[in-house]
């Protein structure tokens, strides 16, 4: 993706161009449902959540800076609507995959104590306040960069470390209890 072709996109979609916003909706959809599952841990809430933030991020575009990443910019949108449709409401679990050993021959046992794993984790993660579970999400389900997680979700890069130095200290105090 050329930076000059994404700039006459955003600066078309401004302007009321709702094919070139369809073009933008298209290359960072995907995105977008991922962060939105890591928060909400719901498909088809998350299939909404991303519908609404592509409403929401066309009705916002004019405050959009076009110096600035639109996929940050897009992401944050999307967190921000998934915290605001969480915010009072309990999390629900979603269930996990099968997982198997590198071997390709796993023991019964060991997929049980995989999965404890797993759920004890995924538990952990969802019981963490919102802002906390957000950096958890994009930090290690995304690999985005502490730069990245500050634009997205419009922190300065040490109050996202600082955020993300909290939430994994929660997490390894809730999985050993």
């Amino acid at each position: 993706m050329q930076h000059d072709d994404e700039t006459a996109l955003i600066r078309a979609s401004q302007q009321g161009d709702t094919v070139a916003y369809g073009e933008l909706v298209r290359r960072y959809q995907g995105g977008v449902f991922g962060a939105c599952f890591r928060v909400l841990h719901n498909r088809q809430d998350a299939e909404d959540m991303t519908q609404e933030t592509f409403v929401r991020a066309f009705g916002k575009l004019n405050t959009f800076d076009i110096t600035r990443p639109f996929g940050a910019w897009v992401r944050r949108v999307a967190v921000n609507v998934c915290l605001n449709s969480r915010a009072g409401r309990q999390v629900e679990q979603v269930p996990l995959a099968d997982e198997w050993d590198s071997s390709g021959a796993p023991t019964p046992e060991r997929i049980l104590m995989q999965r404890e794993r797993a759920d004890n984790l995924q538990r952990a993660i969802a019981a963490l306040p919102p802002h906390y579970r957000a950096v958890i999400e994009l930090r290690h389900l995304q690999g985005l960069s502490y730069d990245d997680i500050a634009a997205t979700l419009d922190l300065p890069v040490n109050t996202a470390k600082s955020h993300l130095y909290r939430a994994r200290k929660l997490l390894a105090e809730r999985i050993q209890t």
